[in-house]
């Protein structure tokens, strides 16, 4: 089967969507289908993630949801991308992200195979779905498939756009991510160690994180919260930090693939203070699968992943002081801290994107074989 993946968001900017596109596609390929991605060009593309990848017009990035949304940009865009479609002839189609007139509208636009689409977003509103109803009305209703990683994205998008979604979730790598990776060795000398890994960005939460470390230190002055990630937010972060607990705050920076696993597997707990708008978490499973307990906001789109005292525990979201009460509660019973490692491995491993991408692979011929 020939399927081309469409989205505005892919790497280099790092997230959830760029690592599903990724993954998806890499093992679609691993069961002898021949998958590509169309992306735009961040101007620095990474080559690692640039075999099979097909650059099309420019990315500019602009806020959006306390976050950033990606829109692609060039003259020469739909000539190029209809001559892509003609040559190629994919069986399928399969768009991710927004619905919105970018370059999945284009795609869509063009293309003359069986097109899916997946939503990764959350939102209790969308001003952009309202205004551009007319002309997306058309553009939806030439999709035949439509996914939700979660329900609480289903939920996001239905209310604009009813329809029949299948749920099939993100996924992990559970060989990539694992307890046995090797940690960093400059963190040994820590302990304990918590981890937070995002992008900095408000919604990510990080500044909450930072006003409840002070409350950790006093009490467990050794501590060590560990932040790895970038982003236009990193200096006003770094200046946010307390000067008298500077020197337990250490900020990593942007990590390889390689050494991502080794940070969950260096640190006691993993935190994630999002403040909403949030589908799933990926970050999540990648915890998860390295048997590290994780601590993070209690919001719609992490419950659809996590148990409240299975995997880790909640707190209440933009809450400092209930963060930190949950980060000392946790590293006060390494026993529990155990348990939940173990528990979170074994719930990752349902998540290894060999199953999942059986799912879509089967919702694929599922609707195909209804369109024939």
């Amino acid at each position: 089967m020939k399927i081309l993946f469409v989205s505005d968001i892919f790497y280099p900017h790092t997230g959830g969507v760029p690592e599903h596109i990724l993954y998806l596609c890499k093992t679609l390929r691993d069961f002898g289908h021949d998958a590509k991605i169309l992306a735009p060009s961040y101007g620095n593309n990474y080559p690692w993630v640039d075999e099979y990848i097909i650059r099309l017009g420019r990315a500019i990035k602009i806020p959006k949801n306390r976050s950033f949304s990606v829109l692609t940009f060039g003259v020469f865009i739909p000539w190029k991308l209809r001559r892509l479609l003609e040559r190629e002839r994919f069986d399928v189609v399969h768009l991710h992200g927004s619905v919105a007139p970018t370059l999945p509208y284009l795609a869509l636009k063009y293309s003359k195979a069986k097109n899916f689409i997946t939503f990764h977003s959350a939102h209790e509103q969308s001003y952009g779905y309202v205004l551009w109803e007319p002309v997306l009305e058309q553009y939806f209703r030439k999709l035949d498939g439509l996914i939700a990683v979660s329900a609480v994205a289903r939920d996001s998008v239905s209310k604009y756009f009813p329809g029949e979604y299948s749920i099939i979730p993100n996924g992990i790598d559970t060989e990539r991510f694992n307890p046995r990776v090797e940690p960093i060795e400059e963190l040994k000398m820590y302990s304990p160690k918590v981890l937070f890994v995002g992008r900095f960005e408000p919604r990510k939460g990080l500044k909450y994180l930072l006003q409840a470390f002070p409350k950790v230190l006093s009490a467990i002055p050794s501590a060590k919260l560990v932040v790895v990630g970038q982003g236009f937010l990193e200096r006003y972060y770094r200046r946010y930090v307390e000067e008298h607990i500077k020197e337990n705050v250490l900020f990593v920076g942007h990590v390889s693939p390689e050494d991502l696993p080794r940070y969950y597997a260096s640190c006691d707990i993993y935190c994630s203070p999002a403040t909403g708008a949030e589908s799933f978490g990926i970050v999540l499973l990648e915890a998860m699968a390295t048997e590290t307990p994780i601590i993070c906001s209690d919001i719609p789109g992490y419950r659809t992943i996590m148990d409240e005292g299975g995997e880790g525990l909640l707190f209440k979201a933009c809450d400092p002081r209930s963060l930190a009460e949950r980060i000392v509660a946790l590293l006060g019973d390494p026993k529990l801290m155990k348990a939940m490692g173990k528990r979170g491995r074994e719930k990752a491993l349902a998540y290894d994107w060999k199953k999942v991408t059986k799912q879509v692979l089967d919702f694929y011929c599922e609707v195909l074989n209804e369109k024939s």
